[in-house]
């Protein structure tokens, strides 16, 4: 294998590295938060996150002790709501297991809740200078290019083979840095497309450099195609213009947000018929289906959604909590204070901005 010029990158590292909040302390806790936010999210977008989060949670007990729809709050807008909740849980644990202190060892950091083998090498090296590799998307595609490694690295062999390549190559020394440069290298110069290989620190001995087989190397399969759902909800308000907002349980998807009640649409329903049965199913109440609100498109990660949102009116029961935790009427003064979904977040900006023309009596 092609020896990796450590030493280079770290020089590399030291002159160009982006000055980024997190790279100012050795705090594992807010190395820690800083890693749980950045994965599968931009540096630009998680940086006013991490600085809002660590004002309203500077130390793990703040954390540790707050509610947790105070976190999902703090945490809204950015996704993958589950992070935040095991985030929350992992502080709890840090309290009471370790008397606040994180641990320092790779093996200790992964038995905390939502704690990887990425986050806890990330932690570990960073935070402690422990000798452990981390592979996210940068490393892949910066190893797999350096060492000309041709094969799918979608696939878990080809990813546990770059793994060990990693293992292998960190040094003794200034592990946390190294992990940094390799990952800094892949988002700054060793881009998906279009690598500036001409200011790279490794494109002497970098195999795709040599062989112009950057556009090639890393080879992934093509991902499976994203299924479509399309989803009904209901707006319903009471005598005195409240809405009704449902919470969802905590090992559902977006477990521990707010919504407005409704679900995904059933081959053959016509969406105000998936109205209407979702708001039997989730609320035991029979609605009627007036007024069509607004249509939104939104991605997750693994599937896309239209959202349908429609006012109803119910002309029936009492809405219980059937499917979900806890529903509640609030006002539009109020909604603020509860964590929602981005999609329901659209529906409530647009609620809000209707309510603020009326007031102005510009409708």
């Amino acid at each position: 294998m092609t020896e990796f010029p450590a030493p280079t990158l770290l020089d590399w590292f030291d002159k160009n590295k982006r000055d980024m909040p997190w790279r100012q302390t050795s705090d594992p806790y807010k190395i820690w938060i800083s890693e749980i936010m950045l994965q599968q999210t931009q540096v630009n977008t998680v940086i006013p996150y991490y600085e809002r989060f660590l004002e309203k949670f500077p130390g793990v007990d703040d954390l540790a002790e707050a509610p947790q729809q105070t976190v999902l709050k703090m945490w809204e807008g950015l996704g993958y709501y589950s992070r935040a909740r095991n985030m929350h849980k992992a502080a709890q644990e840090v309290v009471a297991e370790y008397d606040s202190q994180f641990p320092d060892t790779y093996e200790k950091l992964l038995d905390l809740k939502g704690i990887g083998p990425y986050t806890a090498a990330a932690v570990s090296s960073i935070a402690f200078q422990r000798q452990r590799a981390v592979v996210d998307g940068n490393v892949i595609r910066v190893l797999s290019r350096y060492f000309g490694i041709r094969d799918d690295v979608r696939r878990a062999a080809v990813k546990n083979e770059i793994q060990k390549i990693a293992d292998s190559i960190i040094p003794e020394n200034e592990p946390g840095d190294f992990n940094q440069a390799v990952m800094e290298l892949g988002a700054t110069v060793c881009a998906p497309k279009n690598p500036e290989c001409g200011s790279c620190p490794l494109s002497v001995d970098c195999i795709a450099y040599k062989t112009a087989e950057t556009e090639a190397i890393p080879y992934k399969s093509p991902r499976k195609k994203v299924p479509h759902h399309n989803i009904g909800v209901g707006l319903i308000t009471n005598e005195s213009g409240e809405l009704l907002i449902a919470l969802r349980p905590d090992d559902a998807m977006l477990g521990g947000l707010w919504e407005f009640p409704g679900g995904k649409k059933e081959d053959g329903e016509k969406i105000v018929q998936t109205v209407e049965r979702e708001l039997n199913e989730e609320l035991g109440v029979q609605v009627s289906v007036g007024e069509k609100f607004m249509d939104l498109k939104h991605a997750y990660s693994h599937f896309k959604i239209t959202l349908h949102a429609y006012w109803c009116t119910i002309e029936s029961g009492t809405p219980k909590p059937k499917s979900s935790n806890e529903l509640k009427w609030v006002t539009l003064n109020e909604i603020d204070d509860y964590p929602f979904p981005k999609a329901n977040k659209v529906l409530i900006n647009k609620l809000l901005t209707l309510n603020r023309r009326d007031s102005n009596g510009l409708m």
